[in-house]
């Protein structure tokens, strides 16, 4: 089965697993089952990884011009990724962004109309914000927050950092020069002790409340939303972890394989799970982190060596890589997939 995360900036998750199967077929043929499950982390592409968009909204954007965003809503279940209404890609990225104005106040929007239209469940995706305004923007576009009571709210996060160090740590990524970055972490400590007069919340000590510029621990004040791994979120909601019990062969991947890949992010959960059930398992990089070693990444976080992996610059050149990338994964996964079937571990 394919279950990769997206390679940003070159192909989406799902162009990566069509890509992956494609290579597969190589070997197994037209009749075996290959199964695609594109995955996320709680960042981009978990609106797409969660069934896609169904609706579309008007909405605030970062820079507070309107902008059409979408949204998914199944039944009583919403899904809300934050870089549609929020994301620094909107504002122009760094260079077009203005750290101090940009405001989730579209992504509260998002929440509010998810929840006029019948949700009582909503799924938050964070991550690619253009954000440090600690969420206050979306609680008060969402205002008053009474008419959301009984519903419940995940934030589906991709990193693990505090609300305080939100904007020590991804601020100069979305544009913020040393004196903003400055302004924006007394901004975002001056919300903390805001949140605990109005909600009775201290999101100073939260797990994960730094994320998408602190709006993960605006809507946990706010809104009581529950925090959660990103990528524990998406896998639990398309049934990743029975998907790969199934399976003979698992073949994941990302853009960048780098330190954080083990920690909370698709490849290190992919390959936890595969190890868990007991399943080979190969991974397709389009580059590294110079220095970063698989096997030794994976023993750091108790899980055993993965069978394989393919870095695309290391094995086609970074031009091809980056020009011809989908071409290059197909490539890559046969690869992979001769090397398990020659060894036995495919049927097929």
């Amino acid at each position: 089965m394919a279950c990769p995360d997206k390679f940003r900036g070159t192909a989406s998750a799902a162009e990566v697993a069509a890509a992956i199967e494609a290579g597969v077929r190589v070997h197994v043929g037209d009749a075996a089952e290959v199964m695609c499950l594109p995955t996320a982390d709680g960042g981009e592409g978990t609106l797409e990884a969660l069934g896609g968009p169904n609706r579309t909204s008007l909405v605030t954007g970062p820079l507070r011009e309107r902008i059409e965003a979408a949204w998914r809503l199944d039944g009583e279940v919403a899904i809300v990724e934050m870089a549609r209404a929020s994301g620094l890609l909107l504002a122009g990225g760094a260079e077009g962004n203005d750290p101090l104005a940009a405001t989730t106040a579209g992504t509260g929007e998002l929440i509010a109309e998810a929840v006029a239209g019948g949700a009582r469940r909503v799924i938050v995706g964070v991550g690619g914000s253009a954000t440090t305004d600690g969420g206050l923007g979306a609680l008060d576009a969402m205002a008053p927050l009474a008419r959301l009571a009984g519903v419940s709210v995940v934030v589906a996060c991709d990193v693990r950092t505090g609300f305080c160090d939100a904007a020590r740590i991804f601020g100069p990524q979305k544009g913020a020069t040393g004196p903003q970055v400055k302004l924006l972490a007394r901004r975002l400590e001056r919300l903390v002790d805001l949140y605990i007069e109005r909600y009775g919340v201290d999101v100073s000590e939260m797990a994960r409340a730094g994320a998408a510029g602190g709006l993960a621990g605006g809507l946990a004040a706010g809104l009581r939303a529950e925090l959660a791994e990103g990528f524990e979120v998406v896998a639990t909601e398309v049934g990743l972890a029975e998907a790969i019990e199934e399976a003979d062969l698992v073949i994941t991947g990302e853009g960048r394989l780098d330190a954080g890949s083990f920690d909370g992010k698709v490849v290190g959960g992919v390959l936890a799970l595969a190890t868990e059930a007991g399943v080979p398992a190969g991974v397709i990089a389009g580059a590294r982190e110079p220095g970063i070693d698989l096997a030794a990444g994976l023993r750091t976080s108790d899980q055993a060596p993965v069978s394989d992996l393919v870095v695309l610059t290391e094995q086609y050149g970074t031009e091809r890589s980056m020009s011809d990338t989908l071409s290059a994964v197909s490539e890559a996964a046969a690869g992979l997939t001769a090397g398990f079937c020659s060894g036995g571990g495919v049927d097929g």
